[in-house]
């Protein structure tokens, strides 16, 4: 068996003296689709920022490719190939939307059809139509569409969603699910962290239940479905 992209073990983190992951142990396979699923405040958005280098965990170990990321800054978990779409979008303001975009181009991990404006424009329509429009003149929903096209000219390995489809009107969040759905097709992993179970659910490989800081359960989509309590017990649904 080929090892995991990346192996999250037993990983410990703080914010200051308060402690919000207890062993949290995950794993992501190459062209897998993976979710973290859970309530509000239980560890998801800080699994993520622990992975990414925006929180220096106090143990454990993550490793990406088989190299650890432990103690590495956020940059250079980002040029090693994991592209980040954060909760909260965080376009810069700023800049159009084709600065964006072009600002965080790059090909490190040498991918053999790497993405490009022309790529993300096909993706997304309504970015080239705002192309010159400045991020912060865009809509909720446009901001999310540029947040995704930026990690993806980033040619990403590993792709990661926190909060993919919040706060988005219903057709917005169909455009979101659909993307998400191509870029699973080509080949693409993913882990996405969100709210709708029922669009997780029919696009998922793997789900990952976190509860106060750590994981209860993992399966496959068939596994949760048949097991609806799990989902009332952890997620409120």
């Amino acid at each position: 068996m080929t090892a995991p992209m990346l192996r999250v073990r037993d990983v410990e983190t703080c914010y200051g003296t308060s402690q919000a992951l207890f062993g949290m142990s995950f794993e992501v396979s190459q062209g897998e689709f993976v979710t973290l699923i859970g309530r509000n405040g239980m560890g998801k958005t800080t699994t993520v920022k622990s992975v990414m280098g925006l929180l220096a965990p106090r143990g454990g170990a993550i490793e990406f490719g088989g190299r650890s990321l432990m103690r590495l800054p956020a940059y250079r978990v980002a040029q090693l190939g994991i592209g980040l779409v954060p909760e909260g979008r965080q376009v810069f303001p700023n800049l159009s939307v084709r600065e964006n975009l072009v600002a965080t181009s790059n090909n490190r991990v040498g991918a053999r059809d790497p993405w490009t404006l022309e790529r993300v424009y096909a993706l997304f329509p309504r970015l080239k139509e705002r192309e010159r429009n400045l991020g912060a003149n865009l809509s909720g929903g446009e901001q999310q569409m540029l947040a995704i096209g930026r990690a993806l000219m980033t040619n990403p390995r590993l792709l990661i969603l926190d909060e993919a489809t919040e706060g988005l009107a219903p057709l917005i969040r169909q455009e979101i699910w659909t993307c998400l759905a191509g870029l699973k097709k080509a080949g693409q992993t993913v882990v996405v962290i969100d709210k709708n179970i029922a669009a997780l659910l029919r696009l998922a490989d793997t789900h990952y239940l976190v509860e106060k800081g750590r994981v209860v359960w993992n399966g496959t989509s068939a596994s949760l479905k048949a097991q609806p309590e799990l989902l009332h017990q952890y997620v409120g649904v």
